[in-house]
């Protein structure tokens, strides 16, 4: 069967809204058929400040393959609020959707864990230099079997 990698960038929420500190946070949805991934669907939150990083990481491993852009980090932005965090998402998803595609970058073990796992950047770069306390492959099942990924759907019910 041909493999196929689903992404998608969802749910944008404010968080520590009304402070200065305030930013917005995404839903990553994975479902994939891939060998080249661990688990076969998983869900975390991530930020836009992550993608930056990420992104930098790719370029840095990848070589002379191409890395997709990210959207735009606009102070200026015109229209609403919503509109900005709406054509954000669509362009989050755009990149992760292309990241996927590219065979070179899909071998970067930050990336699973960037996709697979709800660790931090710097619990990320530990994890991947080999000074954290699993395996990347352990946590990313450690993240799949504590089913983190689906708790964080119910906790927003009452």
């Amino acid at each position: 069967p041909q493999e196929l990698t689903t992404v998608r960038v969802q749910d944008p929420r404010v968080q520590n809204e009304g402070s200065w500190n305030s930013y917005v946070d995404y839903k990553i949805f994975l479902h994939t058929n891939s060998k080249a991934f661990t688990a076969k669907t998983s869900c975390v939150r991530r930020r836009y400040r992550e993608f930056v990083w990420l992104r930098r990481q790719l370029q840095k491993n990848a070589g002379l393959v191409p890395v997709p852009e990210l959207p735009g980090k606009s102070p200026f932005f015109v229209g609403s609020t919503d509109e900005f965090i709406e054509k954000r998402r669509q362009g989050l998803q755009q990149f992760l959707e292309k990241v996927v595609q590219n065979v070179v970058l899909l071998s970067d073990s930050r990336l699973h864990l960037f996709l697979q796992s709800q660790l931090s950047v710097p619990d990320i770069e530990a994890c991947v230099q080999g000074q954290g306390t699993q395996t990347v492959t352990e946590a990313i099942l450690h993240y799949a079997m504590s089913n983190c990924g689906w708790v964080q759907e119910e906790e927003g019910r009452p």
